[in-house]
């Protein structure tokens, strides 16, 4: 059978490109994983992976314009967006070797032996260690940062797992490109390029996951895609941990005090985080939920404007934009559904920006408009118009996990003024949303995931499959699993558990230090 060639597409006109590769066959994907699983004994130098990750880093910033230049022509993000996300992407690479080389990730621990206790206490040493193979399964609307590069690459790499990425259909130019910066930069750092591979294919994808070698896998992506790839890794012989991000709501609450505070700058505000990146972010707030009257009249007034003003955006494949067309059109027929500014096609191959409309007690009732609870990947949002308290807490009942909730609040609320009579205080409100999501923000908006050591990006099902997060430095510890030691002499014991502390990691000593 003749091998199925991958084609990089031009999103602006939806055109080929070129003829990237082929797609890989069963025998590809094993020859891949095996390999990877080979160079995992390499991987567990700290001092060459960490020289590994930081030059890694440094391949991409000299490669950034034709980086840049190779995903702009697949994903139509544009340059000035592109550029921004090499950055972060390469800052990424570079705080995971820092994590290494500062070496708290191993979570060192031990406990001193103590006959007195009861029941006595034997001596423990404790620490992480890698996984094996991870399988990475690239992300459409993050062709570097959340792909081939990102973070689940960056993340295992720095915790000694080979990868092996299944590039997303979106951009394999720009997939092939990173992987092979990846690859001499293992080089140059002393280590097989065999740390990292990259497959492509649907089947491929099915394929690693189900591979005996591989021992962990993420993705970044949808629900459907990604529960059944969840579903595959549950229903091996050995069952492995899949950490999953599959995309999310990220409901917002404008309280009435809040919106008689700043109306206009709530709703301009809303309308920059609706069509950044055209919608396409995983944390793009898809449900506002705004008070009746007039300060709510304002608000949807502001949003309209700004909306109003924004330019018609290209999707990142032809496909997404059918979906986004037909998503729309079948959430504005629903009963009582508005569309104060009708998202729709912008072009021949774009979209244009919009928001839809609904009482709460009309999305109370349930039935077809639950579809209205759904993610619309694109630039649209859904405005909620609620009464009263009740009916805000109501509908935020009806929620699965999000990646994120916001609360938009007056100065008085935040500063911990009382709540007027039968509404809930902000320290209620944030219990609330707390309940729904990974990430709580207040007076801003989602889209922008800060990498840092406190960010979490995941969230309770089905916004995620895991209580992991894909992004920051504790994003490493998915990929590793605790080993503790009883009673081993310290000759046999690793050097990262001796006594000496050879490597000088961080350490937490019960019992007393000797």
């Amino acid at each position: 059978m003749a091998a199925t060639p991958v084609w990089s597409v031009d999103p602006r006109t939806g055109k080929q490109r070129e003829e990237v590769t082929a797609e890989a066959t069963p025998r590809d994907v094993d020859l891949a994983v095996r390999a990877a699983h080979s160079a995992r004994a390499a991987l567990a130098d700290r001092t060459a992976r960490v020289a590994f990750l930081r030059t890694a880093a440094d391949l991409l910033d000299e490669a950034g314009p034709l980086v840049v230049e190779t995903a702009d022509a697949e994903t139509a993000l544009g340059p000035v967006r592109l550029t921004g996300e090499l950055a972060r992407t390469t800052g990424q690479l570079r705080a995971f070797a820092d994590a290494v080389e500062e070496g708290s990730h191993l979570d060192v621990r031990i406990d001193r032996a103590d006959p007195t206790l009861t029941p006595p206490r034997p001596e423990l040493r404790r620490y992480k260690v890698p996984l094996g193979v991870v399988a990475v399964y690239a992300a459409s609307n993050f062709p570097l940062a959340f792909s081939v590069p990102g973070g689940d690459t960056a993340s295992a790499l720095a915790a000694g797992c080979p990868v092996v990425v299944k590039a997303h259909p979106d951009h394999p130019a720009t997939s092939e490109l990173c992987a092979a910066l990846l690859r001499r930069a293992a080089g140059e750092s002393g280590l097989p390029p065999e740390v990292v591979h990259v497959v492509h294919g649907f089947d491929a994808g099915l394929e690693l996951v189900r591979h005996p070698l591989v021992t962990a896998a993420g993705f970044t992506g949808s629900l459907r895609g990604g529960r059944a790839l969840f579903d595959a890794a549950a229903a091996r012989p050995v069952p492995i941990p899949f950490h999953g991000e599959l995309g999310s709501l990220n409901p917002v609450v404008v309280t009435p005090a809040a919106a008689a505070e700043d109306a206009e700058g709530i709703g301009g505000g809303l309308a920059g985080s609706v069509t950044l990146g055209v919608g396409q972010f995983c944390v793009k707030p898809g449900l506002v939920l705004v008070p009746e009257g007039p300060d709510g009249d304002r608000l949807t007034g502001a949003l309209a404007k700004a909306l109003g003003e924004t330019g018609p955006g290209v999707l990142l494949d032809h496909r997404m934009r059918e979906n986004f067309l037909s998503g729309v059109r079948e959430r504005a027929a629903l009963p009582g559904v508005g569309a104060p500014v009708p998202p729709g096609p912008g072009g021949e191959h774009s979209v244009g920006a919009g928001y839809l409309s609904v009482r709460a007690a009309t999305l109370l009732e349930g039935g077809p408009h639950e579809l209205l609870l759904e993610e619309c990947f694109g630039p649209v949002t859904v405005v909620v118009r609620y009464a009263g308290p009740r009916e805000a807490t109501a509908v935020l009942a009806r929620l699965g996990g999000n990646l994120t909730a916001t609360l938009h609040l007056s100065a008085a609320e935040t500063g911990g003024a009382p709540a007027p009579a039968g509404s809930p205080s902000a320290a209620e409100l944030i219990g609330q949303v707390t309940e729904l999501a990974g990430r709580v923000v207040v007076n801003g908006w989602p889209t922008g995931v800060a990498v840092a050591p406190a960010q979490h990006h995941g969230g309770p099902y089905p916004a995620a499959t895991s209580h992991s997060t894909s992004v920051g430095a504790t994003a490493i510890e998915r990929w590793l699993r605790p080993v503790a030691y009883q009673s081993v002499p310290d000759a046999l014991l690793p050097p990262e558990l001796r006594e000496a502390n050879p490597l000088g990691l961080p350490r937490r000593v019960t019992g007393g230090e000797r």
